[in-house]
């Protein structure tokens, strides 16, 4: 999420002095371009890993400070949520051994976060989605102590002046609406990077984004959302979405959403992208800036151009540009921002490697790709490749091919090529992009997480499958092996009842009465459902009363001849328990038997959004 260490001023004077400065840091990169300071010559590659932290239940936990203490190292750094760390990997020449050191290096790290993990009672799960994630989870009690997420969050909401919505539509639907940037937190990713020459790099980053598609499809890895089959790869709506600051009113205008792929080809230098997107995005953060650019320049220092990466830190294109400084030489370098965590890290290594071959083996005829393809075209290969990932059809210079075909046919060879060019050990180069070629003969690992969660879900209810196949991925990562060579999970994993909460098990699918509703139609209703409880709400879809099985037949019996023109507000029950999602299961077996009721309405934000009822405990109790 960038840069922690921020005097977040909001003042006026502040920002003004701040915008300065991002205007300086433009005149300072275009001289930095035209003049040749900008290191050439050599490729270097990094990467981002973040990951989640997990309990014994293999539910989301609030440790992630207290790991990255016992872990002490300063490659590890926090993340938006409390249950989310980075490891942040040491940049490396692109040749030779370049992609087993960084696996190598990776591994040891996450040896050390899981050891840390264990003494806070936690485990590391790698997933793009953790599908024991829930709405519990996005409150902002689970926020990082950090002065940049609160700061970026007020400025967000404001912006934003309501609630962000997120409407994704798959095998399921998923309608909701939040306060905070928190839904953000579901996504963790495998950000990868690679300096780029600066006379190449518009030709480079518009390469970039004519494969990003057919990588995609391949790489999915986040199908799943609150148990709901959404997207091959729901991160990319979801991060949209869950900061998307656009309003929505009855006037019809083009706006830019800051987590974009981009609406056309980039065109001029680097600082002509990097106008643009000052033009087009509001400056949403500010911080004291310790020297001017031109005045490090003009001593001989590379500028640390800190206004320019704090307003593109804002900005969350899936590939973006970024200027940075290593070893006293400035560079510039493309982050790879698409790509799901997990499922192991030798997928994620292929991913990788794929990304980086077809970087480096761009065949000549592709450097001018914007006079090849409809930028359209390319954008529609991305957004199809995170709904419908291999089984898509992507446009590819003028004709519709299937991506496995476009990969195995085309860009795959064109990977291998690339590598060769930069002198990648061979064995790395043929196992990391034989895991590509293995996914295109068996399965995606979103193919396989829904193939596993469909198989639990035949056996046992949605929360217990996700917390199954959470642990499913956790054991497998353990392994090592790639996910193609994952068998599919067949039998579920008990949990902590304890420790379990009543918004894991609630019904959510609820049928509802409103106060002025026909009693004798509610009752037909139930009846036909074989339904005993049925709250009723008012308009705003609160709670006002509660309506069951018995309330009706002791009303049929008393009152037979005025059942059809009785309304539901007057049979029913005004003085209703309820219990919060984050109710302990134990506390709501207790409140049932006390008073002796066979449910309890859910509330959420004094929301209703579930029903417990006793038929839920027995078969909780019995899985």
């Amino acid at each position: 999420m960038g840069e922690q260490n921020l005097n977040t001023r909001t003042d006026k004077k502040a920002r003004q002095e701040f915008t300065r400065h991002l205007l300086e840091d433009i005149e300072a990169l275009e001289t930095m371009l035209r003049e040749g300071h900008i290191e050439s010559g050599i490729t270097r590659i990094g990467a981002e890993q973040e990951f989640c932290l997990v309990n014994k239940n293999w539910r989301p936990t609030t440790t992630a400070s207290s790991v990255m203490k016992s872990v002490d190292d300063p490659h590890f750094t926090t993340e938006l949520a409390k249950y989310n760390l980075e490891i942040n990997l040491d940049p490396l020449e692109l040749k030779g051994d370049a992609f087993s050191s960084l696996e190598k290096q990776l591994n040891e790290l996450l040896q050390k976060a899981h050891a840390a993990a264990a003494l806070h009672d936690s485990k590391v799960v790698m997933s793009g989605i953790l599908p024991t994630i829930t709405t519990t989870e996005m409150d902002m009690d689970f926020m990082t102590y950090s002065a940049r997420y609160f700061a970026l969050n007020e400025m967000l909401t404001r912006l934003k002046a309501g609630d962000f919505h997120v409407q994704l539509f798959g095998v399921d639907e998923l309608l909701i609406k939040h306060d905070s940037m928190m839904y953000e937190a579901c996504n963790t990713s495998f950000q990868m990077h690679l300096q780029i020459d600066p006379d190449d790099f518009m030709s480079a980053y518009n390469w970039s984004q004519a494969i990003a598609g057919p990588i995609l499809g391949l790489s999915v890895n986040s199908p799943l959302l609150f148990g709901k089959e959404l997207w091959q790869e729901t991160r990319i709506p979801l991060f949209q979405q869950s900061i998307d600051t656009r309003e929505v009113s009855y006037v019809l205008k083009d706006q830019q959403a800051r987590v974009s792929f981009g609406d056309s080809w980039a065109t001029g230098s680097l600082a002509d992208f990097y106008k643009n997107e000052i033009c087009r995005y509001r400056i949403i953060l500010s911080r004291e800036i310790e020297e001017s650019a031109l005045t490090a320049l003009a001593n001989g220092r590379p500028p640390s151009m800190q206004a320019l990466n704090l307003h593109n830190g804002t900005i969350y294109r899936w590939n973006r540009p970024c200027y940075g400084v290593g070893g006293g030489k400035p560079h510039v370098r493309i982050e790879n921002r698409y790509i799901p965590s997990g499922p192991s890290v030798q997928d994620q290594m292929a991913n990788f490697a794929f990304w980086v071959g077809l970087m480096m083996g761009r065949p000549a005829e592709y450097d001018d790709i914007h006079e090849q393809m409809d930028f359209c075209n390319v954008k529609d290969n991305f957004v199809k490749a995170a709904r419908y990932g291999s089984e898509t059809q992507m446009h590819w210079l003028g004709k519709m091919v299937p991506l496995k075909k476009l990969v195995s046919g085309h860009l795959l060879p064109i990977a291998r090529e690339g590598l060769k060019k930069v002198n990648i050990r061979q064995e790395d180069s043929d196992r990391l992009l034989d895991i590509i070629e293995k996914r295109i003969d068996n399965r995606t690992p979103a193919q396989w997480m829904i193939k596993s969660y469909r198989q639990l879900k035949k056996k046992v209810k949605v929360d217990k499958a996700l917390i199954a196949l959470t642990k499913a991925i956790y054991d497998n990562q353990q392994t090592g092996k790639p996910a193609h060579q994952w068998r599919v999970v067949k039998s579920p994993t008990r949990a902590n009842v304890e420790s379990d909460l009543v918004g894991h098990i609630m019904t959510t699918k609820l049928l509802t009465a409103f106060q002025d509703d026909a009693a004798a139609l509610t009752l037909q209703i139930m009846s036909w459902q074989d339904i005993h409880h049925v709250p009723v709400v008012d308009q705003a879809e609160k709670l006002v009363g509660l309506l069951t099985w018995t309330h009706i037949q002791r009303f049929n019996e008393q009152y037979p001849e005025r059942q059809k023109m009785v309304p539901v507000s007057e049979i029913m029950e005004q003085n209703v328990l309820t219990v919060d999602t984050n109710t302990p299961i134990k506390d709501a077996i207790a409140l049932m038997k006390k008073h002796e009721i066979g449910c309890l309405p859910v509330l959420q934000k004094q929301t209703l959004v579930g029903i417990i009822t006793v038929v839920d405990l027995l078969t909780f109790d019995s899985e």
